[in-house]
């Protein structure tokens, strides 16, 4: 019971819980109201590492997310998202947040394994301050219960172990990466409207993988990549965003592409990204750069959602096709969303993951 009304109170205080007769816009997930108390992300503020590997609980919302494209030895592909999210119900200085139960801090984690013809997930809520969820520096760890991201870090943020476990799904994996972070936007400061909103976030794209999964009992042995993403902020999106589409793409040269567009209700739509080339360098991508066209729609859960795409950057003469491997694959939690590998065609071929909000 304590965890249902935990999973109650978080997605009240991440949908904004407007009254029925507000109608005020809030952004997707409560993501666009104003978020008095807690700190701002502020241009021209460099991100200090190791220390930014860690948790900022002065900030309303965070999260460590994995996803990686695998292959096992039959050749088949799979897919796997671990994520962990930090949420403050309320602001409170760095001593409080880590206090027991007099942390404003919550704990969400989803984990999931794909392939084209199947989708497992789970998802655990904790509390903050009480050791069940965190985030820790030396030796580095991120966990919520038995699920974890851990390792003894270099500046790389590699190497890395990922594992979780769920009904009918687990797997274990090691990440070596030797390429250097990559810092989204402005040295990452991640601009999200025209109107000021932004995040902290930055990248290891480059994470070579090995490790076994587990599908309904069978276990197999898997290699390929993986992508980690880190970001932060207090109010990421403006209050009429309503959702985002969000592209990461290992390419067959080597290269690596971040792109997003975040979907107003006016049909107007913001675009970032970033394009990596194979040694590392980083070139942030404008909003002229990037075209994104769906293809074609799905019935995903009830609604519609585009699970073909074609993606354009013309400066890079990048003109590729993003397909889904497995258009099913939703993740039904408390808050829900699309999230899935992708096969990737045309110019630059190559796989990645898709991630869609808000439909």
């Amino acid at each position: 019971m304590a965890r249902k009304w935990l999973l109650v109170l978080l997605a009240a205080v991440l949908v904004g819980c407007e009254d029925a007769q507000t109608t005020a816009p809030t952004g997707f997930a409560g993501l666009g109201t104003e978020a008095q108390g807690f700190s701002q992300v502020v241009h021209g503020k460099p991100l200090q590492f190791p220390a930014d590997l860690a948790a900022h609980p002065d900030y309303r919302i965070e999260w460590w997310y994995v996803t990686a494209n695998l292959t096992d030895e039959q050749g088949k592909e799979w897919g796997v998202q671990w994520t962990l999210f930090r949420q403050a119900m309320a602001a409170q200085d760095a001593e409080q947040a880590l206090d027991g139960w007099r942390s404003a801090q919550v704990w969400l984690g989803h984990a999931a394994l794909s392939h084209a013809g199947g989708h497992l997930h789970d998802d655990r809520l904790a509390r903050g301050g009480i050791g069940q969820a965190g985030v820790q520096l030396d030796p580095f760890r991120a966990w919520i219960d038995e699920w974890s991201l851990s390792g003894d870090v270099g500046p790389a943020f590699s190497p890395l172990r990922v594992a979780a476990a769920g009904e009918g799904f687990s797997y274990d994996l090691d990440m070596q990466a030797e390429r250097p972070l990559v810092l989204h936007g402005d040295r990452g400061f991640s601009r999200k409207s025209d109107r000021g909103q932004a995040s902290w976030y930055y990248s290891q794209p480059f994470f070579e993988v090995v490790g076994e999964i587990q599908w309904q009992g069978e276990q197999h042995r898997v290699t390929g990549k993986a992508w980690l993403d880190r970001e932060w902020s207090s109010q990421p999106l403006a209050a009429d965003q309503k959702g985002w589409d969000w592209f990461s793409l290992h390419l067959g040269d080597g290269s690596k592409l971040m792109l997003f567009r975040l979907r107003s209700d006016d049909g107007s739509h913001f675009h970032s990204g970033t394009w990596t080339t194979s040694d590392g360098t980083a070139e942030p991508l404008d909003q002229d750069q990037i075209s994104m066209t769906p293809l074609h729609e799905s019935s995903v859960a009830g609604r519609k959602l585009p699970t073909r795409w074609r993606l354009q950057v013309p400066d890079k003469q990048l003109d590729v096709q993003a397909q889904a491997l497995n258009e099913q694959t939703w993740m039904g939690t408390g808050i829900p969303y699309w999230e899935g590998p992708i096969s990737v065609s045309g110019s630059h071929p190559g796989v990645g993951y898709l991630e869609m909000t808000g439909y």
